[in-house]
């Protein structure tokens, strides 16, 4: 099959693309989703998932100003028990006597699986996760997965409930994420109410703990990209960087705002639109707007 070749990303497409990373990045929508379908429909081609990564930096950077007080709290409670301030025998190590220090130890934990999964899966997760049908499955059936956790959610359970049980299905539920489509926050926040826990406690630990995979892979992306921007159709790393930073200032906005919808409202609206845009990506790839894989 012939692919039009990729126009350059310049700097209004990198802006554009920003936007749309700041815009779904916390909401259960899968930003990595709309990134590989707004790319291509732009003539820019898919991004890619090292770019998606990148730009994910700037996100995970509007949470840790966001959170800063709550993790710089945690950090502090978590290095004083792990000194032997609240004991020194495990339970007091683990954060027996400190919540605070207990989270620092069930964000690492719930961590694990994306590693481990994201390392596993890496030659899959750049190329066969990014086709366009499985895409549209995915936020098809995940997408209603969310809209039945959330009507049968009994809603009781705060971050103080936490067990290194859920820590860990809670990382699973992450680690879901590696799949566009699936969406990060919508991964874990579903997780979070099948287990009992209130909206805003699913989504302020979703984005807890995505600070040490997103940030990590991004990183990683970053160190690996070098003197690859730009070639084979990739974005440059000007474009990457504006977008990089656009996510940044519009991620801050989303996160105020999301946290404040969460606490009242239903995540329906969420559903629907995920439905409503995989018939659009189903529509596009019928009609040959779209291509089911990125172009080569």
């Amino acid at each position: 099959m012939h692919f039009e070749a990729a126009t350059p990303l310049g700097a209004w497409g990198a802006i554009f693309l920003g936007l749309v990373q700041g815009l779904t990045e916390f909401l259960p929508v899968s930003s990595s989703a709309h990134l590989r379908i707004v790319g291509e429909l732009m003539g820019s081609g898919d991004p890619g998932a090292a770019f998606t990564a990148i730009t994910q930096i700037g996100t995970e950077s509007a949470v840790l100003l966001y959170f800063r007080r709550d993790i710089a709290r945690i950090a502090v409670a978590w290095w004083r028990a792990v000194r032997g301030e609240h004991g020194t025998d495990r339970a007091a190590r683990f954060g027996a006597h400190d919540q605070d220090a207990a989270m620092g130890w069930y964000i690492g934990l719930g961590s694990i699986p994306v590693v481990v999964l994201g390392v596993t899966f890496q030659n899959s997760i750049e190329d066969t996760f990014r086709n366009l049908y499985l895409i549209a499955g995915t936020l098809v059936v995940f997408g209603l997965i969310l809209g039945w956790a959330d009507r049968r959610a009994k809603l009781k359970r705060s971050l103080g409930d936490l067990t290194p049980r859920h820590a860990v299905l809670f990382g699973l539920a992450q680690a879901l994420a590696l799949v566009p489509g699936v969406s990060r926050s919508g991964g874990t926040i579903t997780a979070g109410l099948l287990m009992g826990y209130t909206r805003e406690a699913a989504a302020r630990y979703s984005f807890l703990l995505a600070i040490p995979a997103v940030l990590g892979s991004g990183l990683f992306e970053l160190a690996k990209s070098v003197g690859e921007f730009g070639k084979a159709g990739t974005p440059s790393l000007g474009a990457t960087l504006i977008a990089t930073l656009v996510a940044f200032f519009v991620g801050y906005i989303v996160i105020i705002a999301f946290l404040k919808i969460v606490s009242n409202y239903s995540y329906r609206p969420f559903v629907l639109y995920r439905i409503g845009l995989a018939a659009v990506v189903l529509l596009l790839l019928v009609t040959g707007v779209l291509h089911p894989l990125p172009a080569t």
